[in-house]
């Protein structure tokens, strides 16, 4: 493969998926023929201290910019057209197109035979405002390939580009390590941890924020424990939401029924996961469609650990669950379809065991890593 340079603001340490999926890919590739052009994590010692240990473990290099956030200003693109003809780069991958694609002409004058830039939900969102779907629609024109999640991500972003770049598109989505998140993760030492052993728990790791379902799990725990009377609800991560979800949770008398672990390492993750029974997210779509779900990598994170999901219809959710095999979708915010559904699987253990086994099948078939990074690979 040709030397590829990386230009993204979504990289670790910054946490969050996207950052995840170009760190897994960027492994993934050729060390030598590798260069990531990256924003600063966050101001301030303890933050610059962090990134400069990341950034030194890494097999590849890293630039890192001065700034917080990374946009096509000219300043930027001259210091990508400098990154781009230094270390010899003859492609580049934009970790998210909107705005950094804006870029493309530039590095292409400066040297870029192929430019591929991946869409995630954002750009779904760019696609339904005049002035934003004029500039995605500028990116399209100036990258070879625009890379989508899925069929939601996909129909709403080529309505916004010429038809030629809308027949370049490709599916290139998340992957999951499959021998991170697997069966024997862990889960019971999860839950004699948090003294949850023998109890049937419904599993929710992600941010907290309200277009992720929380709240919508939270009121759905009475229906479920009229049914499963020792059922507890645990959620797993932080977020700017936790406070409201404590309350509401008081509010709605299930407080001792729900258990916050706050912000998990991500090496504990896969045992999260696995203290579950059932994991759920019945994510939804908020603001009019600006605000959905790309695709969901924890349903898939979940399959592979063994469990049966239940997922909101928000966006492109539904692409990370084969409804009815691996689990159920259900509308976003229904806290009555959320309870049917976790209350179904927690009494039929059959069902769970069918379930969880076809999910994980699902993940080493389609959604493992070494299988994506082959076709960015071809990409690039």
């Amino acid at each position: 493969m040709d030397k590829t340079l990386i230009v993204t603001n979504d990289f670790p340490p910054r946490p969050g998926g996207i950052q995840a999926f170009l760190h897994n890919m960027a492994l993934r590739l050729d060390p030598e023929q590798l260069v990531v052009y990256a924003s600063t994590w966050k101001r301030g010692a303890e933050g610059a201290e962090a990134t400069a240990a990341f950034d030194a473990e890494q097999p590849f290099t890293v630039v890192r910019d001065r700034t917080t956030m990374l946009l096509p200003t000219p300043r930027v693109t001259r210091q990508a057209v400098r990154l781009l003809r230094e270390h010899g780069c003859s492609s580049v991958w934009f970790g998210a197109a909107a705005p950094l694609g804006l870029m493309g002409p530039a590095l292409r004058r400066a040297g870029a035979r192929r430019i591929v830039a991946t869409t995630h939900g954002h750009e779904a969102g760019w696609a339904q405002l005049p002035a934003s779907r004029q500039l995605l629609r500028r990116i399209g024109e100036g990258t070879d390939t625009l890379t989508y999640l899925g069929e939601y991500t996909r129909s709403r972003i080529a309505a916004s580009l010429t038809p030629q770049a809308a027949d370049r598109m490709v599916q290139l989505p998340p992957g999951v390590d499959e021998k991170t998140f697997h069966p024997a993760s862990g889960g019971d030492r999860i839950r004699a941890r948090l003294g949850l052993a023998g109890r049937p728990v419904i599993v929710c790791v992600s941010r907290l924020v309200p277009r992720k379902g929380q709240d919508t799990l939270i009121l759905a725990m009475p229906a479920v424990l009229a049914r499963v009377p020792d059922a507890v609800l645990l959620i797993v991560g932080g977020g700017p939401y936790a406070g409201q979800l404590k309350k509401l949770a008081a509010e709605t008398g299930v407080e001792d029924s729900v258990r916050f672990t706050g912000p998990v390492p991500w090496e504990e993750l896969p045992a999260h996961y696995g203290a579950g029974d059932v994991f759920a997210m019945p994510c939804r779509t908020r603001r009019g469609g600006l605000d959905v779900e790309g695709l969901g990598i924890v349903y898939l994170e979940a399959s592979a650990t063994g469990l049966p999901v239940v997922a909101g219809d928000s966006g492109g959710a539904p692409d990370a669950v084969l409804d009815g095999e691996t689990g159920w979708v259900v509308r976003g915010g229904s806290a009555e379809e959320s309870a049917d559904r976790i209350a179904t699987l927690l009494q039929d253990p059959e069902l769970r065991r069918r379930m969880g086994e076809r999910g994980r099948e699902w993940v080493e078939e389609k959604w493992r890593w070494d299988l994506l990074a082959e076709k960015l690979r071809t990409l690039l």
